[in-house]
């Protein structure tokens, strides 16, 4: 099979996987509280990642210093946040007004970055914002003469930022090795979450749903990640952020065909404008072309992942400057 092909196929798969995470919360929230629920699902994924970290990862330079502790420490206790408040939002919500309303973590990753580091945001990706910005308010909006907000897409949306932040302290440690940093975010953050339960009263799930779980946190967000890498190795980051940002919109045909969930008028205007705006995101992530040699380091952030991929080369072509999980930062070595 030719390289290319079977690399896109990868990056599909790992936007597949990772699609897989809200639908199936949904259910396993049936036998879970939403804090345990985060718990072992990010726990799953940081025992899985440190098995493929043991297993595929040969270049095990680049560990955690002292130096990062405190980027280190905000990133899984920003992690323990996140997930918690999107599992106390799908029980408030829909699956797919969950999966839609996921895409808010690109607006906050990126004006986070704007504000806190100075990044620039280009015009297609301001753009894009405006539109996310307006497509979550019109999911998370329950009507005119109530002039009240769901408390479900509310938590959803605290989520996203929680996630902006996190992207932002884990671009700190970005130059640092991945496997090692989802390893360590998945098995904390995720004690963390699970302390966090038991003090406030949560009660464990059986061993078989906990193991169900733990298997959904590993294909979620430990084994999506590991495509994502391969991907990234053959095509390149830009491509392959490109395929996986069909994630969302394949959680909500998830929720649409197996949960059976209705969509209201409001959700499929919704979801226009959020594809409309990732496209924009796209397009903004697959332009401005230059030539010249030098080496740089593209880093990929998704819903806490962080992805790194260096190159060494002398020849025209394309990079993305990006927010959100989409976001390439380029640097001289």
């Amino acid at each position: 099979m030719n390289k290319k092909i079977k690399a896109t196929g990868q990056a599909l798969l790992a936007a597949c996987l990772y699609a897989l995470n809200i639908p199936l919360s949904k259910v396993f929230l049936q036998a879970a509280g939403p804090m345990t629920m985060a718990g072992f699902l990010y726990l799953g994924a940081g025992l899985g990642i440190g098995f493929l970290y043991l297993v595929y990862d040969k270049n095990k330079e680049d560990s955690l210093s002292r130096e990062d502790l405190p980027y280190t420490l905000g990133m899984v206790v920003l992690d323990i946040l996140a997930p918690i408040f999107l599992m106390m939002g799908l029980v408030w919500t829909s699956s797919a007004n969950a999966s839609l309303l996921n895409n808010f973590e690109i607006v906050a990753t990126s004006v986070i970055a704007w504000i806190l580091f100075g990044e620039k945001i280009s015009g297609l990706l301001g753009l894009a914002i405006i539109l996310m910005t307006l497509a979550s308010g019109i999911l998370s909006f329950e009507g005119a003469q109530s002039l009240e907000f769901s408390k479900g897409s509310i938590l959803v949306l605290l989520a996203g930022l929680s996630w902006g932040f996190e992207n932002n302290c884990t671009r700190k440690i970005a130059h640092k090795n991945t496997f090692e940093i989802v390893m360590i975010k998945g098995i904390f953050s995720g004690l963390g979450s699970i302390a966090i339960a038991l003090v406030a009263g949560e009660t464990l799930p059986d061993l078989s749903n906990l193991c169900k779980i733990m298997v959904l946190g590993f294909l979620a967000y430990g084994l999506s990640i590991f495509f994502y890498i391969r991907a990234q190795e053959v095509i390149g980051a830009a491509k392959t952020s490109a395929w996986y940002s069909v994630a969302p919109f394949v959680a909500v045909l998830l929720s649409v065909v197996f949960l059976k969930e209705g969509l209201s008028w409001k959700f499929l205007l919704a979801l226009s404008i959020m594809v409309l705006a990732s496209i924009l995101v796209v397009a903004d992530t697959l332009k401005k072309a230059h030539d010249h040699s030098h080496s740089h380091v593209i880093y990929s952030y998704s819903h806490g992942h962080i992805i790194k991929k260096t190159l060494v080369h002398s020849h025209s072509h394309q990079h993305y400057l990006g927010g959100g999980y989409h976001d390439h930062l380029h640097k001289k070595r």
